[in-house]
């Protein structure tokens, strides 16, 4: 039976909206304080955006229950446009809906995160293809920043949010927002699963050496190996996910095996 995970609590990233984070039933302010935004937003659209920002950055963990009274309070709100937000956020795998306890935040098990990093490779790649010619040397610094940031970090939480910055930069100057958003979504919805896991049990050396190679194959302007190295490195995150829940099995059977003796 393969196992499920749930994102971890993440320490030490930048807070985004702060008030109420991680807690459905707490009052918050709305993810932009500009009325005149927010009108043009739309109330489901801001509530699922403040939602979505807290499950993907791991603060509403899996399993956390999204009751609609008590969002509808918390954004002070009626429960029509909580109940619009929660649709978008099932269309979009964050949330899922259980018997006798309404909406809540959905976890994954491997088989689906390795079918959501495939998607990841074929959107990441393509928009790396488009993305190289068009760099400037602004988009350069900013990825060598990145790695810098990540390199003179000790918090598992941080490397991931580097990551998460490194892989969101690189596909940025493709130009084309909606890719940049199915990307973010695929991206962050991978990586809260995965990544302090993965991080724990490999360190950031192995991960790093790959970005700085995609960086380098940046400067060449060589979009073929920067797609090609992307690949590799996505497809060995997958990898590695594949052989820790194989040998967490071996380990759970080995484990009945003794207790039955």
């Amino acid at each position: 039976m393969p196992m499920t995970f749930g994102p971890q609590r993440s320490a030490g990233l930048e807070p985004g909206q702060r008030a109420g984070i991680g807690d459905p039933t707490r009052k918050s302010t709305m993810p932009t304080q500009n009325s005149r935004a927010k009108a043009a937003k739309g109330l489901p659209q801001i509530i699922r955006d403040q939602l979505r920002y807290e499950i993907l950055n791991g603060s509403m963990a899996s399993g956390t229950q999204l009751r609609q009274d008590a969002l509808a309070e918390r954004f002070n709100t009626s429960r029509l446009p909580v109940r619009e937000a929660l649709r978008q956020l099932e269309s979009e795998g964050l949330i899922t809906y259980q018997r006798n306890r309404g909406a809540v935040v959905a976890g994954m098990d491997v088989n689906q995160l390795c079918e959501m990093m495939d998607i990841r490779i074929a959107l990441e790649c393509h928009a790396a293809k488009i993305a190289v010619p068009n760099m400037v040397q602004r988009d350069l610094a900013q990825l060598q920043e990145i790695l810098d940031l990540y390199n003179a970090s000790d918090s598992v939480a941080e490397w991931a949010e580097y990551n998460r910055r490194f892989h969101l930069a690189l596909c940025a100057p493709s130009n084309n927002n909606k890719l940049r958003r199915l990307i973010e979504e695929f991206c962050l919805n991978t990586d809260r699963y995965t990544h302090e896991m993965m991080s724990l049990a490999t360190g950031k050396e192995g991960p790093q050496s790959d970005h700085f190679e995609i960086l380098e194959a940046c400067k060449q302007r060589d979009a073929a190996k920067v797609a090609m190295l992307l690949e590799r490195h996505i497809q060995e995150t997958k990898n590695n996910l594949l052989a820790t829940d194989r040998l967490k099995r071996e380990q759970a059977a080995e484990q009945e095996q003794a207790a039955l003796r």
